[in-house]
């Protein structure tokens, strides 16, 4: 059976919550768990996003507004929306890049809420649903090839993704027992629409291109089929507590 009938067959009628999802991979991801005939929620914290989410897809796509950071307000918010969860994918991200001498606690604090503690807030959610309905299930965290490299003006970034990984392999040490998977993928520089205006300049993507033995930057598809390929318990049944790199061979030079 090909991927894409795998694909087909695993995720119809499956939902999906998806943080981070209005734009870049998250609404990619979304867009292509649609195609695909599943039931996605998109999660962000821009109602524009999700009104124009909902223009592309239709109005019966479920969406839900909530900034990840504040914890009780994403209680609230989520209540409903990861009752009946089959997989979840926390994709939602800061970065702010700043050399180290420079970082401040604001960004320090806004970065670690969002990328390591929304994660926690937002799986516990879903994983104590699924426990408690006897669900078997996938929870995919976005990560980055800067959990495992040092890159300037990334201190807090390469920390909070250091966090992110190492929070996945307990999550999945103590969440398998209860036929939940947790995996990671870890992206190089993905090209968005954001990450084609930041990479643009060849001065400054000519030394990380140089370490990417492909020679190319990720696009937002390739990020979104790893992600498809850990939520698929058909293609990935043991698949369990790995970090996948999506980065080209980065992260083996």
């Amino acid at each position: 059976m090909s991927e894409g009938r795998t694909h087909n067959a695993f995720f119809k009628g499956k939902k999906v919550l998806v943080t981070g999802a209005g734009k870049g991979i998250g609404r990619a991801l979304v867009v292509r768990l649609w195609q695909l005939g599943a039931k996605p929620v998109a999660v962000t914290r821009s109602q524009r996003d999700l009104d124009s989410l909902k223009e592309e897809l239709g109005a019966s796509l479920s969406t839900v507004c909530v900034d990840l950071a504040d914890w009780q307000a994403t209680r609230l918010q989520l209540k409903e929306a990861v009752q009946g969860v089959h997989c979840l994918v926390n994709n939602a991200a800061v970065a702010q890049l700043e050399p180290f001498l420079k970082v401040s606690e604001e960004h320090f604090d806004q970065s670690f809420g969002v990328n390591v503690k929304a994660v926690v807030n937002v799986s516990q959610m879903v994983a104590e649903d699924m426990i408690g309905r006897g669900q078997s299930g996938a929870i995919v965290n976005v990560s980055s090839q800067a959990s495992q490299r040092a890159l300037a003006d990334h201190a807090v970034y390469c920390s909070t993704k250091a966090a992110l990984d190492a929070l996945s392999k307990v999550m999945a040490l103590e969440l398998g027992k209860h036929k939940i998977r947790v995996n990671c993928v870890n992206p190089t520089v993905v090209l968005t629409a954001m990450g084609r205006l930041g990479w643009s300049d060849p001065v400054k993507a000519g030394p990380m291109l140089a370490r990417i033995p492909v020679g190319r930057f990720a696009e937002e598809q390739d990020v979104v089929e790893a992600v498809l390929f850990l939520l698929n318990d058909s293609a990935a049944a043991m698949v369990h507590g790995c970090s996948l790199p999506v980065d080209g061979g980065f992260l083996v030079t």
